[in-house]
């Protein structure tokens, strides 16, 4: 039997009673069945916490900032994905005024979690028409995909399903390097847990810097990220049958740090050049030289991961003699400089393999 948890607004700790002003801003958190709870309590309790925590923690009066009501299509409670029930203020329909709407994670089947809320998509379109802003967390963003808002749109999503939905919704312009996108009052998170970064740039968007800093502070948060791609453990091509192609890949993944000419990949693979290259290019999605930089910059994040001291060291181990162009590279490819990426990243290690050996 699922744990029943009710979410309601408390106050944080013994904080005096605060009153909401005229120019506190309505917030939606909409509840999905066998959704990640997780990003519908974050927000829940970043948007709380705005002009409460911070003050009641220096002595001073609370001033929220938002009125936070949380809504299910039907107004029942629903279960999270891990069992967790959790208990709404109200349904969709009984919202009168909503200046922000958030969706949360829905999990990773979408289109049975969509055909499950057929009701949530007129109810965004009405509300977005109305002028409310809406933002979708992770696999969310897949239910204003599925109203059409999105179409024409930036956005982006979890990396893990962004190419489902790039073929489900060829309209979107997905640029799914991106954390946080925004485009016509649309907001698109790229994970779970980005959830936490897209209610603080809200937060900042609404309120200000300074508000959104004492929110992040109090909460021991950090400011919103940019980019996701950084956290990405994405293949280096799509899956193919081409063998003669497989070898040049395997090759590479071998050589990489040295020179690698066309010719000399084309002569082994049994081809000409302007062959091989097409062939390369249709099995894998890239072009040689775009899939020999994924090497190496892969290389590189293993690399810096384990804490490698210098910059020009890994440069050099994966090929390049140009520090500059390694760094622009890099920054190019992850969102980051190579510094930090390893000052985010040392001591974790994704399994990708032994580039870096």
């Amino acid at each position: 039997m699922a744990r029943k948890i009710a979410v309601t607004r408390r106050k944080p700790g013994h904080a005096p009673a605060a009153k909401l002003g005229s120019g506190v801003i309505d917030v939606t958190v909409v509840l999905l069945e066998d959704g990640y709870a997780s990003t519908a309590v974050g927000p829940i309790e970043v948007f709380h916490s705005a002009g409460m925590l911070w003050n009641w923690l220096h002595g001073e009066t609370p001033e929220p900032r938002f009125r936070v009501r949380i809504a299910s299509i039907d107004g029942r409670s629903v279960n999270s994905l891990c069992s967790m029930g959790v208990t709404p203020n109200c349904g969709i329909g009984d919202i009168k005024k909503a200046d922000i709407i958030i969706l949360p994670a829905s999990g990773w089947n979408v289109q049975e979690r969509i055909m499950r809320h057929t009701a949530l998509l007129p109810w965004l379109r009405k509300w977005h028409a109305r002028g409310a802003y809406i933002a979708g967390v992770c696999t969310g963003v897949a239910f204003l995909a599925e109203s059409g808002l999105l179409d024409g749109r930036r956005a982006t999503t979890h990396w893990g399903v962004a190419e489902i939905f790039r073929q489900r919704y060829p309209k979107v312009i997905w640029q799914t390097d991106r954390f946080l996108p925004e485009d016509g009052r649309l907001f698109c998170s790229g994970g779970v847990y980005a959830s936490i970064d897209l209610s603080l740039y809200l937060v900042e968007k609404f309120c200000g810097h300074e508000i959104a800093l004492q929110c992040a502070k109090s909460l021991l948060l950090s400011m919103p990220r940019s980019r996701q791609s950084g956290y990405s453990v994405a293949p280096l091509s799509h899956p193919h049958s081409d063998d003669k192609i497989r070898r040049s890949e395997e090759y590479l993944q071998e050589n990489f740090a040295g020179g690698v000419s066309i010719d000399r990949l084309a002569e082994r693979a049994g081809m000409g050049p302007r062959n091989f290259i097409r062939r390369f290019k249709a099995a894998t999605g890239r072009l040689p030289g775009a899939y020999v930089q994924m090497l190496r910059v892969s290389a590189a994040k293993e690399m810096l991961e384990r804490g490698a001291n210098s910059v020009q060291t890994v440069c050099a181990k994966i090929g390049y003699e140009d520090v500059a162009f390694f760094r622009s590279l890099f920054k190019r490819h992850t969102g980051m400089t190579p510094a930090e990426y390893r000052e985010r990243f040392a001591g974790m290690s994704f399994d990708r393999g032994d580039l870096a050996s």
